[in-house]
């Protein structure tokens, strides 16, 4: 019966001498590349070395060191093909039953290095790109049926411990192989997208890497798990955000969660916003938190129930108090004073996170969307404004400018068709998600009745954001009859004329921004 043999080469050494000495243990042989030969000695565990196997040194400042038929044709050769083992035999090579790799550090490089503008890549990234690993990972997981693979060193004890129960299944094998592949396809991702300068490539890898899995998807009869995108390091996003407190996050959370982290961080002061179903039901900016929750709850009491609360600022006693008042999902902010948290934590079902990184862009600008048979890929929508125009014959005032660019803010982030009713930086009624324009007026009107504001209309006047222009006059008409003084949309439709027309009449004023913010 032929020496059972195991080559073992890794960057990651977590676990490799515990390792080594079972499959000493179990009879095997083992061979091995240089910093893992020296581990390997270094603890008393004997092994030869590759250059003692391939008859060459490693070369190239350690560039080439696997890449050897009696490496890979020890790997390769299908036991079940006489004509396969003579011919190892003629070439005195003999077979590897076990390939033990993980690669070099490319991720955790490209990390710490910044993907540079002018694309002179750094020597670091290109030398922490694995060639002969991947090489040793691909082959052996291409011959599954006799050599298993291992890259991942969280598997070393359950393959000792099947080893050692001689339960090496097909099966077994086959799982083995797979992650060999998803391995170095997430790796080759991670490569690729940091080496590529064109945003829509003829052909993309997505590398992805599972934080965990969740209870179900939208549905309770849909399975779900959470991704976060390979290379990104202190990240800003709700997703890498610490819990505190809480009973696990569903998908819908992270859904929201995002959507409440975006808009909240549109603002530089301090800013409230409460999101329902991906929608904002409310969002203020305020003197301090308290201020700006009370004033973002106020827009939407009903429906703010069950939702979720994001802060720009920290969570303090006085704003926990009066979340404590409300049952609400997930409260998310870039900290908590402890007099918060131990007034919040007395509510099990609510879900603290903090996420203290400063916010900012994604490095990943990109967004996806799934497709029955394929994907949509864009651009994020990071931009907000580039210029206003008024287009009417009364410019707005400076309280209503500033009203203007608050609701233009919140329009961003409302699913189309998008109505955003403001006083002063406080949205009072909120009409999203509606195939007529008109009947998100009439939504966020009616949400603004029922609230029953308390507001100074000579210091706080009435203002309308519009996420696309108006092909008709009557969200203009709409909009008088409740006493709005002023309008932002984007402009651009054929009948531009007759809306400007009428505001002209009603004495509104209106701003083009010449941008539409559609959010499908």
């Amino acid at each position: 019966m032929a020496k059972l043999t195991a080559l073992l080469s890794v960057c990651n050494k977590t676990g490799i001498v515990e390792f080594a000495k079972e499959l000493k243990s179990l009879g095997y042989d083992i061979i091995s590349s240089g910093g893992t030969a020296k581990k390997l000695k270094e603890n008393s565990i004997e092994c030869t070395e590759i250059s003692n196997v391939t008859g060459f040194p490693e070369m190239l400042d350690g560039r080439v060191k696997t890449l050897n038929p009696k490496i890979h044709g020890g790997i390769l050769a299908r036991r079940d093909i006489p004509k396969h083992m003579e011919e190892l035999k003629e070439l005195g090579i003999n077979t590897i039953d076990i390939v033990v790799v993980n690669l070099y550090p490319f991720e955790e490089t490209a990390k710490k290095i910044t993907k540079p503008e002018d694309k002179n890549i750094s020597q670091d990234i290109i030398e922490n790109i694995d060639i002969g690993g991947v090489a040793l990972i691909r082959a052996a997981a291409k011959n599954y049926k006799d050599v298993l693979i291992v890259c991942d060193p969280n598997d070393y004890s359950s393959i000792i411990e099947n080893l050692k129960n001689k339960n090496i299944s097909p099966e077994f094998r086959l799982e083995l192989a797979a992650k060999g592949f998803r391995h170095t396809a997430y790796y080759d991702g991670l490569i690729s997208n940091y080496l590529s300068y064109d945003q829509f490539p003829s052909q993309a890898a997505i590398p992805l890497k599972k934080l965990a899995s969740l209870r179900y998807g939208e549905n309770p009869h849909q399975k779900a798990s959470l991704y976060s995108f390979g290379n990104e390091e202190n990240s800003c996003a709700a997703i890498s955000a610490k819990q505190l407190h809480g009973k696990e996050l569903s998908y819908n959370n992270y859904l929201d969660l995002e959507a409440s982290w975006r808009l909240v961080h549109e603002f530089d002061k301090p800013a409230c916003a409460i999101i329902k179903h991906n929608n904002p039901c409310g969002c203020a900016e305020g003197t301090d938190a308290k201020d700006a929750y009370l004033k973002a709850l106020a827009c939407d009491p009903v429906s703010a129930f069950g939702g979720i609360v994001a802060f720009n600022v920290v969570v303090d006693k006085s704003v926990a108090e009066e979340i404590a008042k409300l049952f609400v999902e997930c409260v998310i902010a870039p900290d908590y004073c402890q007099d918060a948290l131990d007034i919040l934590t007395q509510k099990k079902n609510i879900r603290l996170l903090r996420q203290p990184n400063e916010y900012k862009k994604p490095k990943i600008s990109m967004e996806y969307r799934m497709l029955s048979d394929g994907m949509l890929v864009q651009e994020r929508d990071e931009q907000l404004l580039n210029e206003t125009k008024t287009i009417t014959k009364r410019e707005p005032t400076k309280q209503e400018i500033e009203s203007l660019a608050f609701a233009w803010k919140i329009c961003k982030h409302v699913k189309s068709n998008a109505i955003i009713l403001v006083r002063g930086t406080q949205t009072v009624g909120i009409g999203a998600g509606q195939m007529s324009r008109i009947d998100s007026l009439n939504i966020a009107v009616k949400k603004m009745k029922e609230a029953k504001f308390e507001i100074d209309e000579s210091k706080n006047p009435l203002v309308l954001a519009s996420d696309a222009f108006f092909p008709f006059p009557d969200v203009v008409e709409g909009a008088a009859k409740e006493n709005v003084t002023a309008i932002i949309q984007p402009g651009g439709s054929i009948r531009d004329n007759l809306s400007i027309d009428l505001a002209n009449e009603k004495n509104i004023a209106m701003q083009f921004t010449g941008m539409r913010h559609f959010k499908h």
